[in-house]
């Protein structure tokens, strides 16, 4: 197997779940870069008395992820359910009031655009822009406005909408805020090491601001965009009265969008 590459597969295991193989819900992707890619063989996979066939994309828990890791296929979905549900309610725009149209909007449209939305951290800025242009057709449904009217005074001052590059952050810091509390899942208890915890480190001045230790990672473009890079880095990049251990969650969310709108429309 090439370094680098690696693949993932769903199936049933009769030892441990007492359930047969079932070809038709068992799906295996390679992940890698294109060159990574290049030297897999993609014949099918031997599953005991089953051949899987293996896929460009797959789907988990609703996010489509490609073999390529670079969430275009998860991003055209969420593109075009989100125009789908803006089409919908473009029907009773003139019957509802502003704000039953910003609650619905909020609801159908960004809503979709916030799901999962910590795996897309790193992604390619054009891809964002593709989801940024939902948003922005979601809010000018909200307030009426033509399609090519300037909708960045209405995010800052009438919906206070986040971008997307600032609401991936905001996700992320959410999680980041609960693994450091205890408050997050098991699996992520490693994140919430900080600098000072690392021998040798107590004296830096990361170390007195609070800082989380972050992680080398083996390979540049793939490697970072893992939480257990992007969490470290983007709570080390908040202001320090977010990291205080006195402040709640509420306050630290209500917190961490006043930093982050100030960044976005400064």
């Amino acid at each position: 197997m090439p370094p680098g590459v690696c693949f993932c597969y769903r199936q049933m295991d009769a030892s441990s779940n007492r359930l047969k193989l079932n070809a038709g819900k068992t799906k295996f992707i390679w992940l890698g870069t294109r060159q990574q890619l290049a030297k897999v063989d993609m014949s099918p996979l031997q599953l005991k008395d089953q051949l899987v066939v293996p896929l460009d994309t797959v789907r988990d828990l609703g996010v489509i992820l490609d073999s390529r890791l670079n969430m275009e296929a998860h991003v055209a979905n969420v593109i075009r359910s989100s125009f789908y549900q803006r089409r919908q309610l473009r029907c009773i725009r003139r019957s509802s009031t502003t704000d039953a149209r910003r609650t619905l909007t909020t609801a159908f449209v960004a809503n979709r655009v916030d799901y999962c939305n910590a795996v897309l951290y790193g992604i390619s800025a054009v891809v964002i822009r593709r989801l940024q242009m939902v948003l922005n057709a979601a809010a000018r449904l909200v307030v009426g406005f033509g399609k090519y009217e300037y909708i960045t005074p209405v995010l800052r001052d009438v919906l206070h909408w986040l971008p997307v590059p600032q609401r991936i952050q905001f996700k992320i810091a959410a999680l980041t805020f609960d693994c450091v509390r205890g408050t997050g899942p098991a699996y992520y208890s490693s994140i919430a090491c900080t600098v000072a915890d690392n021998s040798g480190r107590p004296g830096l001045h990361s170390a007195e601001r609070g800082d989380l230790f972050v992680p080398r990672t083996r390979t540049t473009r793939l490697g970072r965009r893992s939480f257990f890079m992007a969490a470290p880095v983007v709570w080390n990049s908040l202001p320090l009265h977010l990291h205080s251990p006195s402040i709640s969650r509420s306050q630290f969310r209500a917190g961490l969008k006043t930093h982050l709108f100030r960044l976005a429309f400064h």
